[in-house]
């Protein structure tokens, strides 16, 4: 394992230089004019809400800069108390898992939806799922399904926007029974504006799609892109858009977080109808601003079995009251993010602050229970920008340490310490934790995911 993480430390190293050594390309027209949109929409969300002014966020990535981002410990500054989980708003404690269920888990979801991710709108359009096409081929040496699938979206109430949700789901061809998936947040061929793939070296750990079907699972990836984009310039397109009829944004309406949870939503909905899939055991997995929308789709999602949560940050699976470290809610609220959340999220950058917000991101991870979550990250190990420190890995920690009350009241096991641990050591319990050291990937904690879900997840034998 030692020798796999050291590969793909030295890759992300290789890819870091490289990038840095690129010439800056330039801005087509269609990129100037969706930015010049982006701004325009935000700034109008700033107008609907009376904020003259936000607070700038951190620099991740030059020493130089006079906001370079916070990647020491002992200059993070104090904040308030973390809201109570098992505290009603009127001060009664929660004493029992009915009380959480009837009241208080409610009340924690209203907060999130004014404030934070955004309220999904009481009516969302229907989805007709197409096969496009279905394979039988080979996938590292496993014979598979292959289904690529098209999510129309009823846009009769608005024609003039159309969104169609593309998914792929590959599934053992010898399986004897429906098998669990893995369903993640990613792109379907290579992503846009990527480099072109080098090979690994052949010591390094095999792709994802390799160990889950070494357990007789199967993989699924959904296009967050094909739900929603990714830019404030898009918020009267994709579902957003197709909701509000191309009007803009209200400040409670969702972001685009809680629209790719709803996508993610509507293929658990084709999952259920497809005889290959065990539509009880499919878990979800993203990685940096998916891995945000992993931690909310698994949140208000019941039927997502298990979640793993990688590199999620701020708006994610961090304390957004650690505010001092890496990634910062006025990144979050800036032109570049702030579609992600709801409108009304601005107000924590400027005039109000991450204190001043009614929940945190331990209440996100604590409704998820009973289900298990896996939080990962990586280390600061690798420096800037090889490392992961920008998206605060003891922050996330600390949010599944302080959901373990919900846990525990549920009957499930919280953290097996509340002691942030040691780089590669793997923290138990339904919510589990650990960080790698080969910087922002998710790879080398894969295995060790695996390893958590195969306690809930128990496949057909397939006949190879």
């Amino acid at each position: 394992m030692k020798r796999s993480i050291t590969s793909i430390l030295f890759l992300a190293l290789a890819s870091a230089i490289l990038f840095a050594q690129q010439p800056q390309r330039q801005l087509t027209p269609e990129q100037q004019a969706q930015q010049a949109a982006t701004r325009e929409d935000h700034k109008r969300m700033m107008e609907l809400l009376g904020i003259a002014e936000l607070r700038p966020g951190a620099n991740g990535s030059n020493p130089q800069a006079p906001n370079f981002a916070n990647y020491d410990e002992a200059k993070v500054k104090s904040y308030s108390p973390l809201p109570d989980p098992l505290t009603l708003k009127n001060g009664k404690k929660v004493t029992s898992a009915k009380v959480w269920w009837n009241q208080r888990r409610a009340e924690i979801v209203e907060d999130f939806d004014r404030e934070v991710y955004g309220r999904l709108p009481k009516v969302t359009p229907k989805v007709n799922w197409e096969v496009t096409s279905s394979t039988k081929e080979e996938k590292y040496g496993v014979p598979v399904f292959t289904k690529q699938l098209i999510g129309h979206v009823d846009n009769s109430s608005y024609p003039a926007v159309t969104v169609n949700i593309q998914l792929m789901l590959t599934t053992p061809a010898n399986a004897t029974g429906p098998v669990p998936v893995i369903m993640e947040f990613g792109f379907i061929g290579p992503r846009p504006g990527a480099p072109a793939p080098t090979a690994l070296p052949a010591n390094a750990a095999a792709p994802w799609q390799k160990q889950v079907l070494d357990k007789g699972w199967g993989y699924a990836t959904l296009v967050p892109g094909s739900i929603q984009a990714d830019n404030g310039a898009g918020l009267t397109s994709g579902i957003i858009g197709l909701v509000n009829k191309g009007q803009p944004r209200k400040a409670d309406d969702w972001g685009a977080l809680r629209a790719w949870a709803w996508g993610a939503s509507r293929a658990l909905d084709y999952f259920e109808t497809d005889k290959a899939v065990n539509a009880k055991m499919v878990g979800l997995e993203g990685h940096s601003r998916y891995g945000k929308a992993t931690i909310v789709a698994m949140a208000y999602e019941p039927r997502l079995a298990i979640a793993f949560v990688s590199s999620s940050g701020a708006g994610g699976a961090k304390l957004h009251r650690r505010n001092s470290y890496g990634e910062m809610v006025e990144n979050v609220a800036a032109p570049s993010e702030y579609h992600w959340m709801a409108g009304n999220y601005l107000k924590y950058a400027g005039p109000l602050t991450p204190n001043d917000l009614p929940v945190d991101a331990h209440e996100l991870v604590a409704l998820c229970a009973p289900r298990p979550v896996f939080i990962s990250s990586g280390s600061t190990l690798g420096g800037i920008p090889a490392g992961d420190g920008w998206v605060d890995a003891k922050g996330m920690f600390l949010a599944g340490v302080h959901a373990g009350p919900v846990y525990k009241l549920l009957g499930k096991k919280p953290m097996a310490t509340t002691e942030f641990p040691p780089v590669e050591n793997f923290v138990d319990g339904d919510v589990a934790f650990r960080q790698h050291t080969a910087g922002h990937t998710p790879a080398p904690n894969w295995p060790t995911f695996l390893n958590f879900a195969s306690r809930y997840f128990k496949p057909p034998v397939a006949r190879r």
